[in-house]
């Protein structure tokens, strides 16, 4: 089963898709995991994306889709899980073109729908471990009494620079404007499903599943 994961910064994506690999071997692929991953490899893509992150330049839709491509070609478990791609119309129709000539197929595009106002108190709140990507925040989830991360045991947090109002609401804005067609689009090709993602989390997993198993 393959799904993109749809919505907002901080509409809990990684924690969603952290549950699946876990619970069903899926395979996440995350754009920002894939890039780190590749810029370290030392293969011809992965030079590619070293010498534009090198440059100071946005990687490119094809460098992306070709990443991507990679990981189709090895193991990918139970299913795919798109986390942070597609984010615009032309990279959906370009990851169509991609799962067809790998005789592959999406099974559910999954938003997770939250209200601004309670996006930002969560996101200004919020730290990650910088080792395994573990997410606290300070009202809902303090980083532990000892300094280390629960789930590896690191002691690496931190916190995003522009995660403060004035920028998240940017970030937002520009989400909305580029996510509103990929709607459409889903929706016109009978695959998006939506989800409360202000419910508590094991709720949002258990609507998650319920779309997966029917």
């Amino acid at each position: 089963m393959n799904i993109i994961l749809l919505g907002p910064p901080g509409a809990g994506k990684g924690t969603q898709a952290r549950h699946l690999v876990e619970t069903r071997g899926m395979v996440q692929l995350s754009t920002g995991d894939m890039l780190r991953e590749a810029k370290d490899s030392g293969t011809d893509m992965g030079n590619r994306v070293a010498e534009v992150m090198a440059r100071g330049d946005l990687v490119t839709d094809e460098i992306v889709i070709g990443l991507i491509r990679e990981k189709l070609h090895g193991d990918t478990g139970a299913g795919i899980i798109f986390d942070g791609f597609p984010r615009t119309l032309k990279q959906a129709t370009a990851l169509k073109e991609l799962m067809d000539e790998e005789g592959k197929s999406l099974d559910a595009v999954i938003e997770l729908r939250v209200r601004d106002e309670v996006l930002v108190e969560r996101i200004a709140g919020r730290s990650t471990c910088g080792n395994c990507g573990e997410v606290y925040h300070d009202v809902t989830k303090p980083q532990p009494a000892d300094g280390k991360c629960e789930r590896c045991g690191a002691a690496d947090f931190r916190r995003r620079a522009d995660d403060n109002e004035e920028s998240l609401r940017n970030r937002l804005m520009e989400y909305y404007k580029k996510t509103s067609p990929l709607l459409g689009y889903y929706y016109a090709h009978d695959l998006l499903k939506r989800v409360d993602g202000l419910a508590e989390i094991k709720v949002v997993q258990a609507s998650i599943e319920a779309i997966l198993d029917a």
